[in-house]
């Protein structure tokens, strides 16, 4: 059913007729680019659509505050979270028990949507949630972030965009990888716990763009005599300069480590795109 988590009709009629038992939520504004142009549309679906969600979840599966209906006893709401809630760290590594300290419009409105339900679960009762993580690459990303973008820069031969000197760090995680961490987070972990996820594959934007073009320069003859081109631009309001978070948690109480290998899941990924033209 495609629709906005915003309409509070539709979602309830979602409910209705198929008995919804479990939430994971995915949706959100999520291109930090966008939330400075308009911010309004990250507050209207990242809070409100959030509210919206649990106050349904509330709603259906339960009875009173800490008093859940008998055939909701397993009702779970996941929430999915950004590293960017906690802000940029030089050294080290945020763990779950850091405060949050969003820079952004885009990571303010998660911030709010994690605190929402946090406070679903301490007032209410409601069996939630949260899972915090890196960031995702994978197959069907959408073209407007940053390895896409990258990959349809150097195919096309054109300028590759680079906010400021490009040592911004960033820990890149497959978003198959990142799923499996959050069904697991969904299935086996207490109510009301946080979990940071992350793949432990930290680089510079500058350092990431010569993977990634090193990949395609090597992947078929057509772009053997491709040039790298970058062009360095303003850089982003409020950029935060490194994201980093802890995994120990996950890793200790719920045996989850990264599987993938980086480098061969992003030449993967690439591959895909050259052969089929569709990220």
């Amino acid at each position: 059913v495609k629709g906005s988590i915003c309409d509070k009709k539709l979602v309830q009629n979602i409910f209705d007729q198929y008995n919804i038992d479990s939430v994971i939520n995915f949706a959100a504004e999520s291109h930090v680019d966008n939330s400075i142009i308009n911010p309004k549309i990250f507050f209207d679906t990242n809070i409100n659509g959030v509210f919206n969600l649990l106050e349904i979840c509330k709603l259906n599966w339960m009875n009173k505050p800490f008093l859940t209906k008998n055939k909701f006893k397993h009702a779970r709401f996941h929430q999915v979270s950004t590293d960017e809630v906690y802000g940029s760290i030089d050294v080290g590594s945020f763990n779950e028990e850091n405060k949050y300290m969003p820079n952004s419009p885009y990571s303010a409105s998660k911030a709010s949507a994690d605190m929402i339900v946090r406070s679903y679960n301490r007032t209410f009762g409601l069996n939630t949630t949260i899972s915090i993580s890196s960031n995702n690459f994978g197959q069907h990303q959408n073209n407007e972030k940053f390895i896409p973008t990258v990959i349809n820069s150097i195919i096309n031969d054109n300028y590759i965009p680079v906010y400021g000197d490009g040592l911004n760090l960033r820990d890149w995680i497959n978003v198959k990888d990142n799923c499996k961490a959050i069904e697991l987070i969904f299935n086996k972990s207490l109510s009301g716990e946080t979990y940071n996820i992350a793949g432990k594959n930290e680089l510079t934007n500058l350092e990431l763009i010569d993977i990634i073009y090193e990949i395609i320069k090597n992947s078929s003859i057509k772009y053997k005599s491709i040039n790298k081109k970058i062009s360095f631009i303003d850089d982003r309001f409020g950029h935060d300069r490194r994201y980093s978070v802890n995994i120990d948690k996950i890793n200790n109480n719920l045996g989850w480590k990264s599987e993938g290998n980086f480098k061969e899941e992003l030449k993967t990924y690439i591959k895909k795109y050259l052969t089929n033209k569709t990220l």
